[in-house]
């Protein structure tokens, strides 16, 4: 029967009891860990000068290599521990290599953070003989807790991601389950590997077994640092959105100045492209559009010095001009299906067919509240019916962009006309023209119909783009 992988990776951080894993997998018979095969600082351990005959210096030039000769099938699975620290050119090999097992290790942060402050200032990361060990007391420091907090987050997250976006499932252990000698069998079962052990390897002994409080100098500090961590997320503003992707075919660059307009949808779109156009005295079809990932960067490096933007609307103005170009209307650029959906499923009381004389301002005020109402759901997660780029909060749609790149500069709809030419003036404009406003071609203006339910309506269905933007109400 074929094996499940062709290597493993222990996915830990410093003070998790990496090391005692390690030990106890090196126990069995057909299983190997190699180490910190890719840490900047040396090659498997502080004291080895290579792995299957590669050096530091081989292993930093040409970091796959290794990682090729690890996954070769020697008779043993190896594998090798990696931090998030780590050389990061192959955490990509790793994480998409289905027949790479995943481990993942993991400790309360604040134990790791306590525990590498006294490995610091002891001078001692292992412990084999308790008669040796050295004591101190570490020094909490809330500032750098939060950020080794945040950084772990960050990685663990990323981790995550990839993995269910590729399907795969990683054996997750709690540095508490490390004394349990049958997770350890379950974990080899798991590998792939037909043998049990009776006992653990004792050889490292647990460095600081005391109490937490006890083992910093500062423990007030700590109480009131740790108070200030929101460790629950209970500020966080819910995000139930689909992640998006950088959406580069929509990217617009400029027909001679190095400016490119990375266009959230619903937004200014117009108005920011016939500013690009004039700024060269062009036509708006040479303008660069509809590229790849391959020839955007291909753009970029040919142009050293390129600036890039993005602009974002007062939430009530782009759901309403999303509303009426796409929603109210039947003709060209209709969302029909979708406009079916809102009348049969979420009672937004649109016309049947556009024009319709019978619809008037008071119709278009109910129309659009019960538009913003289904936005609230809808990006929430509550609907059936797809999150549309052009109503996608804002916020989420620049995470996209981050996949890709994010802009250098992110302007306010209303202040265009300040921001947009001193941009130009970066890249070699002396005088560029202002933007000029495109009106929307709606039956009704947002003003004729805007109240406070309406900006409430767009404060329920948007609070993480009022949130994160700092947008006031709309006027």
């Amino acid at each position: 029967m074929p094996k499940p992988f062709t290597s493993f990776v222990v996915l830990a951080e410093m003070r998790t009891g990496s090391n005692f894993l390690e030990a106890n997998l090196n126990a069995f018979d057909g299983i190997e860990c190699l180490g910190e095969a890719f840490n900047p600082a040396f090659i498997g351990y502080p004291t080895a000068t290579d792995i299957h005959g590669i050096s530091k210096q081989e292993r930093d030039a040409k970091p796959r290599r290794l990682l090729r000769a690890i996954q070769s099938d020697s008779g043993t699975l190896q594998g090798f521990r990696y931090f998030h620290d780590h050389d990061p050119r192959v955490l990509d090999d790793i994480l998409n290599d289905p027949k790479c097992a995943k481990i993942i290790l993991t400790r309360n942060p604040l134990d790791s953070y306590v525990s590498w402050k006294i490995a610091q200032a002891t001078g001692q990361w292992k412990l084999t003989n308790v008669k040796k060990r050295r004591e101190a007391q570490a020094e909490f420091n809330a500032d750098e807790f939060e950020a080794h907090v945040t950084e772990l987050q960050q990685f663990q997250v990323t981790v995550m991601h990839r993995l269910q976006k590729s399907g795969q499932a990683a054996f997750y252990i709690a540095y508490e389950d490390l004394q349990d000698v049958e997770v350890f069998n379950g974990l080899a079962k798991w590998l792939g590997v037909d043998q049990s052990l009776d006992s653990l390897n004792k050889s490292l002994k647990r460095q600081n077994p005391e109490p937490v409080i006890d083992k910093v100098a500062n423990p007030d500090d700590m109480r009131q640092g740790l108070a200030r961590l929101d460790r629950f997320n209970l500020t966080r503003t819910p995000a139930f959105e689909p992640r998006r992707g950088p959406m580069i075919p929509s990217y617009v660059a400029g027909a001679k100045t190095p400016l490119l307009y990375m266009p959230i949808r619903s937004g200014p779109e117009l108005a920011v492209r016939q500013w690009m156009a004039a700024l060269d005295g062009v036509d708006g079809s040479e303008l660069g559009t509809k590229f790849n990932r391959a020839e955007l960067t291909g753009w970029k490096r040919d142009r050293p010095g390129h600036r890039s933007f993005t602009v974002v609307r007062h939430p009530v103005a782009r759901a309403h001009a999303v509303f009426c170009a796409h929603l109210l209307r039947t003709g060209p650029g209709a969302m029909l299906m979708i406009r079916r959906a809102l009348i049969r499923q979420h009672d937004v009381p649109l016309p049947a067919e556009w024009p319709d004389p019978n619809y008037g301002r008071d119709e278009h005020r109910e129309a659009f509240s019960a538009f913003l109402r289904f936005v609230r759901a809808n990006l929430a997660g509550q609907t059936a019916v797809r999150v549309d780029n052009h109503w996608a909060s804002q916020s989420q749609c620049l995470m996209g962009m981050a996949d890709y790149n994010l802009p250098d500069m992110i302007v306010r709809e209303d202040e265009m006309d300040v921001y947009l030419p001193s941009l130009a003036m970066q890249v070699g404009h002396l005088s560029p023209p202002d933007p000029e406003p495109v009106p929307n071609k709606a039956p009704f203006a947002l003003a004729d119909i805007y109240d406070d339910q309406i900006e409430a309506l767009a404060q329920e269905a948007y609070q993480r783009d009022y949130t994160m933007f700092g947008f006031r109400d709309w006027d």
